[in-house]
């Protein structure tokens, strides 16, 4: 089969077209240019020629699609999930005696994405529909807000869970792919680059049911397939549920049947995998299991398992929190980039809760308390970003968030 070569720098690495897909890197190339031009230092260029990606409309955006994947997965930054729902951006503000009104979540969002220096540690934000079209008090466009401080806009496409008739009782599927073109194409419009659809899972006696795997495998690799073909990098989340007593051990066992399972749909469905994003859970015990884990054991468990199921094609992999305290997300996440590893893509964080409840403590809705709330943002930002290069040291920085998040079966 036919193969196409890009050069990075003097290195080469070759693609199979219609995989997608790395089968040789890192091999010497002989210089197309004099050495005497070759010495005079140039910024790194890739000269891509053909992605190899099945036609469809990904192919208008490939070089974009790759170029944002790996600008949200760069060194010492993440992503802050803010797309929660309106009834759970509710509960939040309910938590500081703020009424949910979308003045309020207006106000709260504006505070967010108006935080001098949190591009230095935030690369991309999710955002819930209403707020991709919201703007600031003054009349500027968030999305134009953050993209003013480094942060590129990104969007909560799913529609949602129910039921998965057929399968275990509590077992569920995740809505929205009908019109996600046409959303996907208008969220293009409005200046979103990259989307994310979650799916859920849960570790019970008997479960997940082999249904219910593939059901939400099939369902995260045609909307990945959808949004690329309007620009969009998808973020892929297979969200396994911390609820239960299971082993750690039986978390990484099912987490390696999803990922080996997703990636073989992606392959069927076309996705192009180096415009695309992972974002799971850490391989964890559940929440009511009595044997409690180090960070260490996390880093070993979660590593092995992406290492066996994650294609090295993937240029991240996004850590949701998954009602971790900020402080254990952190140590968690600085774990898994001080263990060594043959896997390729970047270890990072997509924290809603994880980087926002000090954030909201200090706020507690008074617009005199808008400066000191950012900087328990960037705080919490910062804190992640130095976790991303395993250079954190726990309580190095300050949270007001000592108990956690968890909520069973949580909904967003």
């Amino acid at each position: 089969m036919p193969m196409t070569a890009f050069v990075v720098s003097g290195v080469s690495a070759s693609f199979v077209p219609g995989r997608g897909q790395r089968v040789a890197a890192a091999t010497s190339m002989r210089s197309p240019l004099p050495l005497r031009r070759r010495a005079v230092a140039a910024p790194l260029q890739l000269r891509m020629r053909d992605w190899g990606v099945r036609a469809g409309g990904v192919e208008r955006f490939a070089d974009a699609l790759v170029e944002t994947a790996n600008k949200i997965a760069s060194p010492g930054r993440g992503i802050l999930a803010v797309d929660e729902s309106t009834k759970t951006i509710g509960k939040r503000l309910a938590g500081i005696g703020v009424e949910n009104s979308e003045a309020n979540r207006q106000a709260y969002r504006e505070l967010l994405f108006t935080c001098e220096g949190l591009g230095q540690f935030i690369s991309g934000a999710i955002l819930f529909e209403e707020t991709l079209y919201q703007s600031t008090r003054d009349g500027r466009q968030f999305v134009n807000t953050l993209n003013q401080i480094g942060v590129i806009p990104g969007i909560k496409v799913d529609k949602g869970l129910a039921p998965l008739g057929g399968a275990l009782p509590h077992e569920t599927w995740c809505t929205g792919l009908d019109g996600l073109s046409e959303r996907a194409a208008a969220y293009y419009q409005q200046g979103a680059r990259f989307a994310k659809w979650r799916a859920v899972l849960q570790i019970v006696p008997g479960g997940p049911s082999r249904q219910a795997i593939v059901e939400n495998c099939y369902g995260l690799a045609r909307y990945a397939r959808t949004v690329q073909d309007q620009g969009l990098v998808p973020i892929i989340e297979p969200e396994l549920l911390l609820d239960g007593d299971h082993t750690i051990e039986r978390c990484a066992e099912v987490q390696e049947e999803i990922y080996s399972t997703l990636y073989q749909i992606c392959q069927t469905q076309g996705v192009f995998l180096e415009g695309t994003l992972l974002k799971p859970a850490m391989t964890l015990p559940g929440a009511d299991c009595k044997n409690r884990v180090s960070p260490d054991r996390i880093a070993e468990l979660t590593v092995r398992t992406l290492e066996r199921g994650v294609p090295a094609a993937v240029p991240g992999i996004m850590f949701l929190s998954g009602g971790m305290t900020e402080e254990e997300a952190t140590i968690n996440l600085n774990a898994l980039n001080t263990r060594k590893r043959k896997g390729p893509w970047a270890l990072s964080f997509s924290y809603g809760r994880a980087l926002q409840q000090s954030c909201l403590k200090t706020w507690m809705g008074k617009p005199e308390n808008v400066p000191a709330a950012q900087q328990a943002l960037l705080a919490r930002a910062r804190a992640n970003g130095k976790a991303q290069q395993g250079q954190y040291t726990p309580g190095s920085e300050p949270t007001l968030d000592r108990t956690g998040t968890f909520e069973a079966g949580y909904k967003y």
